[in-house]
């Protein structure tokens, strides 16, 4: 097979462009949701003492790395490498930062990082067959 030929193998890249998109959106409300919250701090009382959150601050940052998963994901739609790249490195960040919640939240962590191991399959293995398909 040449990198140029199209497989059926094509439908995990779209696959992971989806998911890529859908995280993106995910985030993005999420985002939006925490901005325009009345309330700027979310107070946790543990046994070590009071943590605080900046909700506006995490609020931002969703919506920054929501609008940057959406664009990577687009981007993957038209086969560019480049958004390859990107999306494998905001992918396996998530991945990471999902390792970290596993105690708090196991299930949806493991359900993520399933996802997250599965796009970066599907980019990685099946990657060029997006660009191939595009053209």
């Amino acid at each position: 097979m040449s990198d140029t030929e199209v497989t059926g193998w094509v439908g995990w890249g779209w696959f992971a462009a989806i998911v890529v998109l859908i995280a993106g959106v995910f985030d993005a409300v999420y985002g939006l949701i925490a901005v325009l919250a009345p309330t700027s701090a979310y107070f946790v009382a543990g046994e070590g003492g009071l943590a605080v959150f900046d909700l506006q601050g995490w609020g931002w940052w969703h919506i920054i790395s929501g609008g940057l998963l959406i664009l990577t994901a687009i981007a993957l739609f038209t086969g560019a490498t480049w958004a390859r790249v990107v999306a494998i490195i905001l992918v396996a960040l998530n991945a990471l930062g999902q390792l970290f919640l596993l105690p708090v939240q196991p299930w949806w962590s493991l359900i993520v990082l399933t996802l997250d191991v599965l796009v970066i399959y599907a980019l990685t293995v099946h990657g060029r067959e997006l660009e191939a398909a595009s053209r």
